[in-house]
């Protein structure tokens, strides 16, 4: 289901003219569909009925409070990886004991506040975070929850920069370290083991990946489960792709018969980890055309939306389709779409053909709801965009626009 389309001519979401919302709220502006947000969440949750499983909610893809509350409302869990991204859920009504904190780099007092306020699993990603986290439950008078994250060494044919199964890469334990270390924790009063987890990397596309890295961590999880840790969850990550423009990836239903095949009779309870299966598509960015700017080699198309609005042309190369929110016709004409960011790598859009756009023009770039806004910067000084929530025919903001005041909120002249 799509909850963007045109109506009479006019982008809607769900019931609401996207033009409607930029003359009422300005552009720069991100826009969600709540029809949307809730049919991908159920779809995953059908799709693994009959199998004990936790859907964890990736907030590092879309981290609003509105998005967060609505998850929660259907059931979800949240998949964390700071201190800040916890209180954003408790803030949301979320549970801190269906909440998993993975990444890097915790800090002892990231750890020391998520073991207190009852975090369900720790995502634990080197030896040291592991002798970190020993540490802080023993402070605390707690035996801290904590599942490694394996590295499994599995190539996720998706961009080098968000493929993270690799033994290149930053994630995970070595496969083969995994053994011994679940060894040494049994040793530690601050430590429980309660599961395992891997994660191989985002916007995947395909299956097979994920089967041939999920069937050697199940076979993991049982063979410890022999060695006697009492492990209950087998955390296998999220990264399902979405579509951008051609790709294929697998459905919901898809998905789940891959992952079920490959943990068949490990008797764990499943963590997934959904994010931008569950936001992308769900929403667009709308923007307004400032200027044309041809040249003997290309012609521009500058609009007020930038790299800081939307950095992940500039930092992956991807693409987002880019649609006129009011339909002309017309010749097309291929142009590069560009933003006020003084850079060159602020380039939104190249080689689309379009009808050449006016000024003042809005258009939506598409499948925009995950890594947008959460990646949102305030460079060259430019106030971060607005956010609206879209539910049938009404709509509300649901972050208002950054001033210009707030730039240096805290600074000191």
């Amino acid at each position: 289901m799509s909850a963007f389309g045109y109506k009479k001519g006019v982008l809607h979401a769900e019931g609401v003219p996207l033009s409607a919302i930029a003359d009422a709220v300005g552009t720069p502006t991100y826009v969600y569909a709540t029809a949307a947000l809730t049919e991908r969440f159920r779809a995953v949750t059908e799709a693994f009925q009959g199998q004990k499983h936790l859907i964890c909610y990736s907030v590092k893809a879309n981290s609003n409070l509105a998005i967060l509350r609505l998850f929660a409302g259907l059931g979800s869990g949240f998949d964390i990886v700071s201190g800040g991204e916890l209180a954003r859920v408790k803030q949301a009504g979320g549970e801190p004991g269906k909440t998993v904190f993975a990444g890097v780099g915790k800090t002892p007092d990231e750890m020391a506040q998520a073991l207190a306020q009852g975090l369900l699993l720790f995502n634990v990603e080197s030896a040291e975070e592991l002798e970190a986290l020993d540490a802080v439950g023993r402070k605390l008078g707690k035996r801290a929850p904590f599942a490694l994250r394996v590295n499994p060494d599995v190539d996720a044919r998706t961009h080098r920069y968000i493929s993270t199964g690799l033994k290149t890469s930053k994630f995970g334990v070595p496969f083969e370290e995994a053994v011994a270390l679940y060894a040494k924790a049994k040793k530690l009063k601050g430590l429980k083991a309660l599961g395992l987890d891997c994660h191989i990397g985002s916007q995947l596309t395909r299956t097979a990946p994920m089967k041939a890295a999920l069937t050697k961590v199940a076979d993991l999880y049982s063979t410890l489960r022999t060695q006697g840790h009492a492990l209950e969850y087998l955390d296998v990550g999220g990264g399902l792709g979405i579509t951008y423009s051609d790709e294929t990836p697998p459905s919901a239903q898809e998905y789940a018969r891959t992952v079920l095949l490959a943990t068949e009779g490990t008797g764990a309870t499943l963590l997934l980890e959904p994010g931008r299966s569950l936001v992308g598509n769900a929403g667009v960015l709308l923007t307004r055309v400032l200027y044309r700017k041809p040249t003997e080699a290309r012609t521009f198309v500058v609009v007020d939306a930038g790299m800081n609005d939307l950095l992940r042309p500039a930092l992956y190369e991807a693409h987002h389709e880019f649609q006129p929110v009011v339909k002309r016709r017309g010749r097309d004409v291929e142009v590069d779409v560009v933003g006020p960011v003084c850079e060159s790598t602020d380039v939104l859009a190249r080689a689309r053909p379009l009808v050449l756009p006016r000024q003042d023009d809005l258009y939506a770039f598409m499948s925009a709801g995950a890594y947008g806004m959460s990646m949102a910067s305030t460079y060259n000084s430019r106030p971060r965009p607005a956010e609206v929530l879209v539910d049938g025919a009404a709509w509300r903001v649901v972050r208002e626009r950054e001033r210009v005041e707030d730039l240096w909120r805290g600074e000191r002249a």
